[in-house]
C-alpha cells in the first residue's frame, strides 16, 4: 500500500477515535436514544433524496440496519449514558471482530483457522479483564452495554456480508435509513416526549453548542468522511492489509479520552486492552505463505471501529 493509503488509513482511524469524545458531548446534553434517532435521521434524509439505493436484498439492507445501526449504536449510547468512559469504549467495540468471526463460523459455515481461534481466544481473555476491573469499580452494566453494542454491530456485519453491494458506501449510507423510526418510537417511549423536546429547546444550556458540535462531527467526518475513505481504500488494497489500521482506533480513542476529558486508566484494563487488540490483529492477519484475502472478504475486512 503506498505511503500516502497509509496516512489515508491512519487518519481515518483518528477520526474514528476522535469520534468517541464526540459522542460523549452529544450525550451530554441528547438523550441517547434519541441521538441514535437523530444521528441517523441526518444522514438519511438527504441520502434518500440523492444516493441511489443499493441493488441488494431488501432483508439485508434492513438486517445491516438493525443490527450496526439500531443495536450497536442504542447500546453503545446507552452504555456511555449509564458511565462507560469514552476510550474504554473506543476499546470493548473491538470485541466486534472476534463476535464477527464466530457468528461467521456459526451461521454462515466460514471457516476459522487456529490463528482466528487463538486471536479470539486472546481477545476474549482482554475484555475478561476490562470486565473485571469495571465490575470492581461498580461499572459492570455500562460494560455489559457496550460489549451488547459490539454484538449487534457483529450482526450487521454478517447482514452487511451477506448482502454483498456493488458499492459498499451506498450500502452504509442507505443503512442509516433503517434506525430513525423505530429509534424515535423507542426514545418517546422510554425517555418521553418531555426529554426530547427539552433538549431540542435548550440550546443555551451548558453544554449545548458542543454537544452540535459533536453531532456533526459524528455525522460528517465520523461516518461520512471516514467510511468514505475507508471503503475507498477496501475497495483498493486487500482488507488484511487496511483492516489493521482500525486498531488505531482504541490507541487514539483512549489517548484522546485521557488528554481532553481526564479518563485515567488502570493497569489492568490497559493490560487487557493489549490483549484485546493483540488478539484482533493476530487473528485478522493472514498467515505467512497464505492467500491474500481480496478487499471487502474474510473476517478481517469486518473488524472497523466506527463508533
Amino acid at each position: 500500500m503506498p505511503f500516502r493509503h497509509r496516512l489515508l488509513a491512519a487518519s481515518v482511524a483518528v477520526m474514528w477515535g476522535l469520534n468517541f469524545l464526540a459522542i460523549d458531548a452529544s450525550l451530554g446534553h441528547f438523550p441517547p436514544m434519541f441521538l441514535v434517532a437523530l444521528r441517523f435521521a441526518i444522514i438519511a434524509v438527504p441520502t434518500v433524496i440523492l444516493v441511489p439505493r443499493p441493488r441488494v436484498p431488501v432483508r439485508w439492507l434492513i438486517g445491516y440496519g438493525v443490527g450496526f445501526g439500531v443495536l450497536q449504536f442504542t447500546f453503545l449510547y446507552w452504555g456511555m449514558a449509564a458511565g462507560m468512559p469514552a476510550g474504554l469504549a473506543s476499546l470493548v467495540l473491538q470485541a466486534s471482530g472476534p463476535f464477527t468471526v464466530v457468528l461467521g463460523a456459526t451461521f454462515l459455515r466460514e471457516r476459522v483457522g487456529l490463528r482466528q481461534v487463538v486471536g479470539i481466544l486472546v481477545a476474549v481473555a482482554g475484555l475478561t479483564v476490562v470486565g473485571w476491573q469495571q465490575a470492581q469499580t461498580a461499572a459492570l452494566l455500562p460494560f455489559l452495554l457496550t460489549l451488547a453494542g459490539a454484538l449487534g454491530w457483529a450482526l450487521g456485519n454478517i447482514a452487511n456480508r451477506q448482502a454483498r453491494p456493488e458499492n459498499p458506501l451506498h450500502l452504509t449510507l442507505w443503512m442509516a435509513v433503517v434506525p430513525p423510526v423505530p429509534m424515535l418510537a423507542l426514545a418517546l417511549v422510554v425517555e418521553g416526549p418531555a426529554t426530547i423536546v427539552g433538549s431540542l429547546t435548550s440550546f443555551d444550556a451548558p453544554g449545548a453548542v458542543g454537544a452540535l458540535v459533536g453531532l456533526a462531527y459524528t455525522v460528517v467526518v465520523g461516518t461520512v468522511l471516514g467510511s468514505g475513505i475507508w471503503t475507498w481504500l477496501m475497495a483498493r488494497h486487500p482488507a488484511g492489509v487496511v483492516a489493521p489500521y482500525s486498531m488505531l482506533v482504541p490507541v487514539v480513542g483512549m489517548t484522546a479520552a485521557w488528554i481532553v476529558l481526564g479518563e485515567a486508566v488502570s493497569v489492568p484494563e490497559l493490560c487487557g486492552g493489549v490483549l484485546v487488540v493483540a488478539g484482533v490483529l493476530w487473528g485478522g492477519a493472514r498467515a505467512r505463505g497464505g492467500p491474500r484475502v481480496g478487499a471487502g472478504s474474510g473476517p478481517s475486512a469486518l473488524v472497523v471501529a466506527r463508533g
